[in-house]
């Protein structure tokens, strides 16, 4: 006899069903983490290690910048959000945990000859007033311009040490998250952008081919994030409810314990000290 549409649903169901189940009468328990796509391959690392420490667990993270970790915290969407800046003024209605330090660096291609820009001459290219690389030191050629999209915490990071505002930014090409931006400079040896240096420094160690500029004399760098030399430094967080509980609670524990300091290391952050 064929089998009608409605029992084929029914079928696919208990096959779903049986897929969470981690034994007779146990189904999986899953936590929703959603946000920042600098803090999302940590935390993916860290998850991965904390579901095999506890079966029956899955942990779902996807990414989507900041803002998605903050209103989907706040909707109920998610336990947990990431968020790649501190807290500000009003969002004392969530839970903030601090997992690690990071900090923001300016990429070139790794062809591009200039090694360092001062800070007015960052703001002079990201406002449209310098537009070749003649005029920095580099070879003849227009500015590709990459800044990052509205709701990424690294953008507001960017704008805010470099006192510029959204509408300041004369951008050619707008990226989202920090792999998209990598991959958009390495494949433009005009580019220029700017990303997590632990993303950055992960890439080039891998042979991508991008290069992390100076800031002046300030070398971005994971050490200089750590000795506190580096001026655009921030600090990575996972938020939560006021009163998290359950999963979500030991999660957070787990991931600012030192049991993941070799996976922050891993991932080019710096650990929380203590």
């Amino acid at each position: 006899m064929r089998a009608t549409p409605i029992a084929i649903v029914a079928a696919l169901l208990l096959t779903l069903g049986a897929c969470n189940a981690s034994g007779p009468g146990h189904k999986t328990e899953t936590l929703v983490v959603t946000g920042s796509s600098t803090v999302a391959p940590l935390v993916s690392d860290i998850a991965r290690r904390f579901e095999g420490e506890n079966p029956g667990v899955r942990i779902d993270v996807q990414t989507g910048g900041s803002s998605r970790g903050l209103s989907d915290v706040r909707r109920g969407l998610a336990s947990i959000g990431m968020v790649s800046r501190s807290p500000k003024d009003g969002e004392d209605d969530l839970q903030w945990t601090a997992i690690a330090k990071d900090g923001l660096a300016l990429i070139v291609h790794a062809d591009n000859p200039v090694e360092a820009l001062s800070a007015d001459q960052v703001e002079a290219i990201y406002r449209g007033r310098v537009e070749d690389w003649g005029l920095v030191g580099g070879q003849p050629a227009p500015i590709t311009v990459v800044n990052k999209a509205e709701g990424r915490s690294t953008l507001e990071v960017f704008l805010s040490h470099f006192g510029l505002g959204s509408r300041d930014v004369r951008s050619s090409v707008v990226i989202g998250d920090n792999q998209q931006g990598l991959k958009t400079v390495a494949g433009n040896p005009d580019a220029i952008g700017y990303v997590s240096i632990g993303a950055a420094e992960l890439e080039a160690e891998l042979g991508t081919p991008v290069k992390l500029l100076r800031l002046g004399d300030a070398v971005p760098s994971t050490d200089a994030v750590r000795s506190g030399s580096y001026p655009i430094a921030r600090t990575l967080h996972l938020v939560s409810g006021e009163s998290p509980s359950g999963l979500a609670t030991t999660f957070l524990d787990y991931c600012r314990s030192p049991d993941v300091a070799d996976l922050i290391e891993g991932q080019y952050f710096v650990p929380l000290a203590g």
